[in-house]
Parts: structure tokens; C-alpha cells; sequence
């Protein structure tokens, strides 16, 4: 693993070679005054938001800065868990809600409840990096930012914020949570992978500038994160605590540089990751509650006037199990406005309101994170909003032109990594073997690509999943000594938690067998519908197709590949061992 990562290290100061090319264009390319920038929402001057927060409670101020979560099932709003949402809402407790997982209609439905019982407009926000069917089922799901990198066509990702901004609007949704800047130099992360752009900085740069643009000049917030950058850990936050090892130095000549850019493109909010850097700030303090990192480096010495959100702090990298109002504190000392799925708001609005009473907070802090937020919410006019259209979220949350788009983004990143061999386009011939990879047990992944394999080959398909018997090992044996070719189809998405590879040892075994008992005269392809650093573990297989993504639209596109009707464009983001961008 040395040498591979060594092979990352040449590649991240290729990086820095290429923005010393980049950078003169993104100095002719000077964000101008538009309305959606932040430079222009926060140094606007309203007496209006003057008189509204001189009017607000200490109390009222402390409830804006807390967003709540809810899902949007059927039986939300009048469940247990609804109903204390209800109440926190109707009281004030809480300034915004975070929809984590259901439908887009029922979404609509419950925004159009909660707004009617609040006191003041709801911020209404989702992490929506591949669109609102990340999160809501019945809108338009896009490919991964990798995918949209492997394009090398901002205007591509540009098109795509801005739909997900419409879908968005139409629901009631006002901020996304996205876009990831972070890079990822570290081909162990087990949580941000394909959720980045890619390890080099100007195309991490050129791509989060073109989904900031399409965001909020449609009317969406838009959150770069994960602040001061995820990108090159190798655990995954919601389950412990990282460490970003970089000092101050590769710090300021690479991961701060893609939330300077954004910054400077004018980008509303930003939300500081629960990462350790102790070679910045001395401890082991997560960056989230710590004042020298949201406060001293993000708000004083970059500068950045807008909205400063904490990850969700129900994560294990902060929370454990008892110090809701521990971490609520900490967080608002630290210098963040927002405060993000606290898994108990009503605590966390208690311990601040108290901790500002006894003087721990100083009241000028919170007002100044309060005039953040309704200088955001003028900006969005939230006054003004009008009760959502549920019969148009069921007709229009995913259009056809939405749907043709997201198709069009992954036909175009589609990535022929290697093939030496010339294995693709693989011939039409009976005895095809598709070998089905899984980290996980379901059996109804990759229905879509299945299908499409068998309406153009004569396949033997078989699924490797880490519960998979010897009988069907043999069975699987067999079949790959007889084959004509052999399609080894990869949904693996990540590494586990800690930065390991999650196919069980036997898994891995046989695959590594396959370029020992596969026929030589018969393709041997790995396809990955997820992770392009998969290959890394299966260095033998020379002929590599990557799409990044498991969706519909990418499963169609990669048969499409294998059978030459679609000739691979797409350029790989990251560095592998052995290919070149």
C-alpha cells in the first residue's frame, strides 16, 4: 500500500503543477454582484431585520439555530415522534427541519404543516449531492460528483444543480446540503469516495463552482463542506472520530484551497466536518466544536461572511449517547450559526438558552449568528412563500428533461481505465459469465443491468456475496473454466468504516483466482458500479470499465459500453496505480 499511496502523494503535487496553470482563468473569472452571492446577502443593510430580531426572545434566537430532522413517511405528522417535532415547532425551539429519508409528496405535505405552525418561516434543507431522490423518493437521481467529474464538463454539473434546484423549490426545500468539496487523496476513505470530485484541485474546483452557481442563482442555498476537508481519512465520521493528519502548510496548499475558491464564488454556507487536526490546533477536538478552526481560520482568517453549519451532530465522532447539551454549547462557542440534527433539540435549545443566561455564550454572538439567518431567509423571500403544490410534486418531480440529463452524465462519464487487452466491446457469444460482486446481501441489486445483459448476450449470472457457500464458489469455478467471457460486475461503493475493503476473504480469493482459470482466450472485465479504487485490490484484472455509480441510468450505460454501442469518454478523477488522466 506504500507504493500506491506514494502514487497518490505524485498525483496530489500533479495537482498543484496544474492550478499554477488553472489559476489565471479563475482569476479572469471574478465573481461578479449578483444577488445570490454571499458577499451581496450579508453586507445588505435592512432595517427590517434590524426591528425582527430586537423583537425576538432569547429563547425565539436560540430555536432559528437549530435544525431539527424528520422523515417523511405517511404517518409523520401524527406519530410520537411527529407530534414533538409539532410542539418544538409551534414553540420555536427550532429554526429549520432537515428531511432525511422518504417521499417527495409526503415531503411537500409535511413542509406545508410545519410552516403553518411555526412562528416564524422554517429553513427547510436536505443533503441533496445527487439530487432530492437521495433523499426523497419520487424526484430525478443524478450520478455522484465523481461521475459528474469524470465528464470534465462543469456545464453538465451546472445543468444539474440547477434541476435539483427546481425539484427542490417545488418540494419546499431551501438549502442543500452539497457541494462536497473535499478531496480525495486518501483511496482508503471509507466515507467520501465517489461523494467527491476527485484529488485534483482544479477540477474539484471548476466543478463545486459550477453546482454552487446552479444552486443559488435558482434560488437554493448552497453548503460546501466538509470543512477543513474529509478527504484524506480513512475512518468514517458517523461511526468515530478522524484524523486529518495535514499541518498548516499542505493545509493552505490543498485542502483549504477549494473552500477559498468557493468563498470567493460567493457560497452561502459552509459545514465544518467532525474531524480531528491536531497538527492545526494541538488536541484532539473535533473541528466542528472547535473555536480555533469554525471561528479563527473559517470566519476571521478566510474571510467567510456567511452561514457556518456543524455536520449532523448525532454522529459517534461527537455524540455518545449522553452529551447533548455538552456538544450543543460547544458547537455555538465554536463560532457556528447552524446547528444540525441534534438527537435531542429540545435539550440542546435548554443547555444554550441556559449556558447564554450564565454568561458562557455572550448574547452578541448569538445575535450575530441570528442576523446570519434572517439576512438568508429575506434572500429567500420566506415571508413571501406560498403553501406548496402537492399535485405538482406528483406530476413534476422528475420531468423528462431531468431524467434525459442525469442519463446524459453518466453515458458521458462512463471510464475505460485500462484495457491492453482490447477485451471491449465484448462479442455477442454464448457462455457468458457475470459474476455479480456484493459487500452487501440483496438480492435485487442490479436487476436493471441483468436485464439489459440478457436482452444482448445468452449470461450465466451469479451473485458473490460475503454469504455465499462453497457449493455455489464451485458452481461459480466452473462455469468461469468454461466461459467465453467472464464480466466481473463490482457494486461495492466504499470501504468499511475503518478504511477496509468489505468483501470477505473467500470473496476476494476467488476473484483473484479468475485471471488464473478464465480461458485465455476469453475477456476477463471488471466493471465497478460504485468504488474506481476497487481495482486497486484486484490489480490483475488489466481491462476496467468504471461508471462510479450503481443507478439506472449508469447499470444502462455500462451495458451500453460492453457492447461498443457507447464508446467510454469519461476521464478517471482520482489516481490509480498504473493509469493516467
Amino acid at each position: 500500500m506504500k507504493t500506491r499511496y506514494l502514487l497518490h502523494l505524485s498525483g496530489f503535487f500533479f495537482s498543484l503543477l496544474l492550478l499554477q496553470l488553472f489559476l489565471p482563468s479563475l482569476t479572469e473569472a471574478k465573481p461578479g454582484g449578483e444577488k445570490w452571492r454571499a458577499q451581496q446577502i450579508f453586507s445588505r443593510q435592512d432595517s427590517s431585520i434590524d426591528e425582527a430580531l430586537q423583537k425576538m426572545t432569547l429563547s425565539e434566537k436560540v430555536g432559528s439555530m437549530l435544525i431539527a430532522e424528520s422523515e417523511a413517511n405517511s404517518s409523520n405528522a401524527d406519530d410520537k415522534a411527529g407530534q414533538h417535532l409539532s410542539r418544538l415547532v409551534a414553540q420555536g425551539k427550532v429554526g429549520g427541519i432537515m428531511f432525511l429519508k422518504g417521499n417527495a409528496v409526503i415531503a411537500g405535505t409535511l413542509i406545508n404543516h410545519f410552516q403553518s405552525i411555526a412562528p416564524r418561516p422554517l429553513l427547510i434543507s436536505c443533503d441533496m449531492e445527487r439530487g432530492v431522490a437521495m433523499r426523497l423518493a419520487g424526484a430525478t437521481e443524478f450520478p455522484p460528483n465523481m461521475a459528474v467529474a469524470a465528464t470534465e464538463d462543469p456545464d453538465l454539473a451546472e445543468e444539474m444543480a440547477k434541476a435539483i434546484a427546481e425539484e427542490a423549490a417545488m418540494i419546499g426545500i431551501h438549502q442543500n446540503y452539497a457541494p462536497t468539496l473535499d478531496l480525495n487523496i486518501n483511496p482508503l476513505n471509507p466515507i467520501i469516495n465517489t461523494r467527491s470530485f476527485g484529488d485534483g484541485l482544479p477540477m474539484v474546483i471548476s466543478m463545486s463552482s459550477a453546482i454552487i452557481r446552479g444552486l443559488q442563482s435558482n434560488g437554493i442555498i448552497a453548503t460546501a463542506k466538509h470543512f477543513p476537508g474529509h478527504g484524506d481519512v480513512t475512518v468514517d465520521s458517523h461511526f468515530a472520530l478522524p484524523t486529518l493528519q495535514a499541518d498548516r502548510q499542505q493545509l493552505e496548499s490543498y485542502e483549504l484551497i477549494p473552500f477559498e475558491n468557493a468563498i470567493k464564488e460567493g457560497v452561502i454556507s459552509i459545514m465544518v466536518g467532525h474531524l480531528a487536526v491536531p497538527k492545526l490546533t494541538g488536541t484532539m477536538q473535533p473541528a466542528s466544536i472547535s473555536k480555533a478552526i469554525v471561528t479563527d481560520l473559517l470566519r476571521n482568517e478566510l474571510g467567510f461572511q456567511g452561514l457556518i453549519i456543524t455536520d449532523a451532530l448525532n454522529m459517534k465522532a461527537l455524540y455518545n449517547g449522553q452529551n447533548v447539551p455538552d456538544i450543543s454549547v460547544k458547537a455555538v462557542q465554536a463560532g457556528n450559526d447552524l446547528l444540525l440534527f441534534s438527537p435531542d433539540p429540545e435539550v440542546a435549545h435548554s443547555a444554550i438558552v441556559k449556558a447564554v443566561e450564565a454568561g458562557d455564550i455572550a448574547i452578541e454572538q448569538i445575535n450575530a449568528s441570528v442576523r446570519r439567518i434572517l439576512q438568508v431567509k429575506a434572500w429567500l423571500a420566506l415571508d413571501k412563500q406560498s403553501v406548496i403544490a402537492i399535485d405538482q410534486i406528483r406530476e413534476s418531480a422528475s420531468p423528462n428533461s431531468h431524467r434525459h440529463l442525469a442519463k446524459k452524465i453518466a453515458s458521458r462519464a462512463i471510464t475505460m481505465v485500462s484495457d491492453p487487452n482490447h477485451c471491449l466491446p465484448l462479442k455477442p457469444s454464448e457462455g457468458i459469465l457475470n459474476i455479480v460482486l456484493q459487500d452487501k446481501i440483496n438480492n435485487e441489486t442490479g436487476k436493471e443491468y441483468i436485464e439489459q445483459l440478457d436482452r444482448f448476450y445468452t449470461v450465466n449470472h451469479i451473485r458473490i456475496n460475503p454469504d455465499t457457500d462453497s457449493l455455489a464458489y464451485a458452481s461459480a469455478t466452473e462455469l468461469a473454466t468454461k466461459a467465453k467471457g467472464v464480466i466481473v460486475t463490482s457494486f461495492v461503493q466504499t470501504l468499511s468504516s475503518t478504511g477496509t475493503l468489505k468483501l470477505a476473504a473467500q470473496q476476494q480469493q476467488f476473484i483473484h483466482s479468475l485471471s488464473e482459470i478464465v480461458p485465455k482466450e476469453s475477456p476477463l472485465i471488471l466493471v465497478s458500479l460504485g468504488t474506481p479504487y476497487i481495482i486497486n485490490y484486484f490489480p490483475e484484472i488489466t481491462s476496467y470499465l468504471c461508471t462510479y455509480s450503481p443507478d439506472e441510468a449508469s447499470q444502462e450505460s455500462a451495458v451500453e459500453a460492453l457492447r461498443g454501442e457507447l464508446v467510454p469518454q469519461g476521464v478517471l478523477p482520482v489516481s490509480l496505480p498504473g493509469s493516467s488522466r
